[in-house]
């Protein structure tokens, strides 16, 4: 019965400090002045949400420069959109709704700001009936069989 001794007890194994305790800036400098190796990194964006992340092409608008610059939607393409959309009647909002696009959309189209997108600049000819890209710009739509 020498092994049921009550008084005495066995710790099996110690637990160690929590994350948040070993990350704390106390241990870090306890354990540099114990000699152990210490590895830190920050890391970018940690504890954010952020599913966007930075690409080429917003890359490049940053550094944009005179020599190195996108190209914009003319004034010209500006006007034939203000001026079909007005002779249909329609609001910028009213024709952003009809091409499910927002109404800033349209503005920058309309002043020359936007970077064209060939989706969207179609969607804008198919609402208004004018042709936006190419040689014809202004002239009405050919809306026909397409050829085979």
């Amino acid at each position: 019965m020498a092994e049921s001794d009550w008084d005495t007890v066995t710790v099996l194994r110690k637990k160690g400090p929590t994350a948040a305790q070993a990350k704390s800036k106390q241990a870090i400098i306890s354990a540099q002045r114990r000699g152990e190796d210490v590895e830190t990194s920050k890391k970018w964006s940690a504890g954010q949400n952020k599913q966007h992340t930075v690409t080429k092409n917003t890359a490049k608008l940053d550094r944009e420069t005179e020599e190195l610059h996108h190209d914009r939607v003319s004034l010209e393409v500006g006007k034939v959109i203000q001026q079909g959309r007005q002779s249909k009647g329609m609001t910028q909002k009213d024709l952003a709704t009809k091409i499910n696009e927002k109404p800033q959309v349209i503005a920058d189209y309309e002043t020359g700001k936007a970077i064209p997108s060939n989706q969207v600049m179609g969607k804008i000819e198919r609402a208004i009936g004018l042709k936006l890209r190419g040689k014809d710009i202004g002239k009405p739509l050919d809306v026909g069989p397409k050829k085979k």
